[in-house]
């Protein structure tokens, strides 16, 4: 019961990590990176679809991602949605592909990007707080219900305590890394 109770924690904690990375993937350092547009939804035969489900995108260069839609008649509404995602990109129409250019980053939007990393870590750190508290919670029944002893409530509150503590350092590691990448000119 214990070993499960761990293998939970270990599970929710990853993902927790994991969401965090995927936002991170989100929040572009002037580089070009296709993940900027996964989310990106155009309406295509009155669905909303993924852009990555209509075209295929790809790195032009270091600082242009290129976007070749399946169906000519898409171009304009992929360019449109593109512009409308509020991600500050501004895409223009080259023959048959969409080319979307990173702007250059000023030193007060890489701030203000540090800040929103910042949050984003802060919330990471809470989720696995959360489950840290959560997993102590169904400890504490089962010591209640007599299912486990008190030596055993205690070593089990602390390998959750170890784990907590891993992957608190991996989202601080991560955290690090984005800002260096951000600062990076």
């Amino acid at each position: 019961m214990i070993a499960d109770i761990k293998k939970s924690v270990e599970t929710k904690m990853a993902k927790s990590l994991e969401a965090l990375k995927a936002d991170f993937g989100k929040i572009r350092a002037g580089r070009a990176h296709t993940g900027i547009l996964d989310h990106v939804t155009v309406d295509y035969y009155g669905a909303a679809t993924l852009i990555s489900q209509v075209a295929n995108i790809t790195l032009i260069d270091a600082r242009t991602i290129g976007v070749q839609p399946w169906e000519k008649k898409l171009i304009s509404t992929l360019e449109k949605a593109i512009r409308e995602a509020d991600l500050g990109l501004n895409p223009y129409v080259n023959g048959d592909i969409i080319r979307v250019p990173m702007p250059v980053l000023t030193e007060e939007r890489r701030r203000d990007l540090i800040k929103v990393v910042r949050a984003e870590t802060e919330t990471a750190r809470i989720a696995i707080r959360n489950v840290r508290r959560e997993a102590n919670e169904q400890l504490k029944k089962m010591l209640k219900d007599k299912q486990m002893s008190e030596d055993d409530e205690r070593r089990a509150q602390d390998e959750v305590q170890k784990l907590t503590n891993r992957f608190v350092a991996q989202v601080d590691k991560t955290l690090q890394s984005k800002e260096t990448e951000l600062l990076a000119v």
